[in-house]
Order: C-alpha cells, then sequence, then structure tokens
C-alpha cells in the first residue's frame, strides 16, 4: 500500500473529534500492523500474539499504545484478550471482514483470491437488487447525485484516489437510492470493496478496459426507471470487474 493511501486509510477510522496528535498516528500504525498481519496469514487463527510488554519493547512503543491497538481489534472481531492466556486469533468466521479497515487490511498485500471472490458474490448479490428499487424510487437528487460522481470519475479516472473517492460516491448514492435502512448500512462496506479492488487491479499495469461506460448503462436504466435494465446492467459492472480482477490477479507484481 502506497503511504498516502495507508494515511487516508487511518484518518477514515478514526472517529470523529478524536486527536491527531503523535499519540493517535502511534495507535493507529499499531493497529494497521496487527491487523495486516493477521489478514496476511502471519499470525493464523488460534495463535496466540506476543504479550504486550514483548511487543512494546521490539516496536519501542508504549504498553498503552499496544493495549489500544488490542482494543481495535478485539471490536473487529480478530482477537481475544483473556487474562493469563493473552491474545488469541480468533477463527476467521468472527472476522468483521466487512469493516472498512479489515477491507484495507486484507488488500494490503496479497489477497485470497476466496476472499475476493466471496466480495464480488456479495456485491452480485447485493448491488443489482439495489439498482432496481434504486430505479423505483429514486428522486432528482439521488440521480444528481450519480451524475456528479461520473463526472469526477470521467475527470480523474479510476486511476487517482479522487476517482475512486468518486467511484465510491456513485456505488453509494444507488444504495441511498433505495429508501431501504438494510441496504443503506452496507453502504460504507460495499464502497470499501469496490475502492481496495480498483485499487489492487492497478498494482502492476493499468486498468484492462475503462469501466465508466459500464457505470453510465447503469446511472441512465436508472434514471429512465426501468428495473429490470437496471439489475441487468449492475450485474454485467460487477461480473466485468470480477473478470479484470482475476486477470490483475493472474499478473506478477510490478514491483
Amino acid at each position: 500500500m502506497k503511504q498516502d493511501d495507508a494515511s487516508a486509510q487511518d484518518d477514515a477510522s478514526k472517529p470523529a473529534g478524536s486527536p491527531r496528535g503523535p499519540g493517535r498516528r502511534l495507535h493507529g500504525a499499531i493497529v494497521h500492523k496487527l491487523g495486516t498481519d493477521i489478514l496476511s496469514g502471519k499470525y493464523a487463527p488460534g495463535d496466540v500474539l506476543s504479550g504486550e510488554v514483548a511487543f512494546a519493547e521490539e516496536l519501542k512503543v508504549s504498553r498503552s499504545a499496544y493495549r489500544e491497538a488490542i482494543q481495535v481489534l478485539t471490536a473487529k472481531g480478530l482477537v481475544a484478550s483473556r487474562p493469563k492466556a493473552g491474545t488469541r486469533v480468533l477463527p476467521r468466521d468472527r472476522w468483521n471482514l466487512l469493516d472498512p479497515e479489515v477491507l484495507g487490511w486484507a488488500f494490503a498485500g496479497e489477497p485470497d483470491i476466496d476472499f475476493v471472490r466471496s466480495l464480488f458474490e456479495l456485491r452480485a448479490i447485493v448491488e443489482p437488487a439495489a439498482a432496481r428499487f434504486a430505479a423505483r424510487r429514486r428522486d432528482k437528487d439521488d440521480l444528481k447525485t450519480m451524475r456528479e460522481a461520473l463526472t469526477a470519475m470521467r475527470r480523474h479516472t479510476l486511476t487517482t484516489e479522487a476517482g475512486r473517492a468518486a467511484d465510491r460516491d456513485f456505488h453509494n448514492a444507488i444504495l441511498q437510492a433505495t429508501r431501504n435502512d438494510a441496504l443503506m448500512v452496507l453502504s460504507a462496506s460495499i464502497g470499501a470493496a469496490v475502492n481496495w479492488t480498483t485499487q489492487f487491479k492497478q498494482r502492476a499495469r493499468d486498468l484492462p478496459r475503462n469501466p465508466i461506460p459500464d457505470h453510465v448503462r447503469v446511472y441512465d436504466a436508472i434514471a429512465a426507471g426501468d428495473e429490470a435494465a437496471a439489475a441487468e446492467a449492475m450485474n454485467v459492472l460487477v461480473d466485468l470487474a470480477l473478470d479484470d480482477t482475476r486477470s490483475a490477479m493472474a499478473q506478477p507484481d510490478a514491483a
């Protein structure tokens, strides 16, 4: 992960109004290291992490910073701490894999192809249905948000963080337009999955094709109120994105 991307991810994980001093950055760095180590398999489920004294000495950080990091990982379902037993990595089915920060850790290294496929299967279930509901329930403000996102995607392209942010805005606008609270809750997770898979596809080479026309077809169907066409266009968009990602995973890393 590039330094700027890592910094942006750390900033996104900070609660509103939290301090941004050296202590907060250090705490975020420890969380990121441990999180990526767990998601990459360096620590497997059942492994016991180094004690806070050993870890603090190894990285030359305070024990309180380590404890705060463990609290974050515990909240995300990655670890559990017990007195005298230490901090143990929990089974994978306990991990909150849809947490945007956890998704970032999964893509910090080489993501597991089965996990990538599961993300696209989730998108293939959720997003076509969301596009169908959006075509039925969208209003002019929803359409305006989608148009603005498409404009920004064209201006910046998906090779930039600004372009990928616009891509997230587009998918988020569709979920918001469903007027379905349960679907809207998924917007952060879907947006993170879109962002990290798009960024991953560009690690070793340029995007194999321009995906913006696929997004335009989804928008046109939603704007026209054509529910079936909106669902089908979104289904095609997700399928093509999975094909691109598989192709990227088959390529050697340029680094």
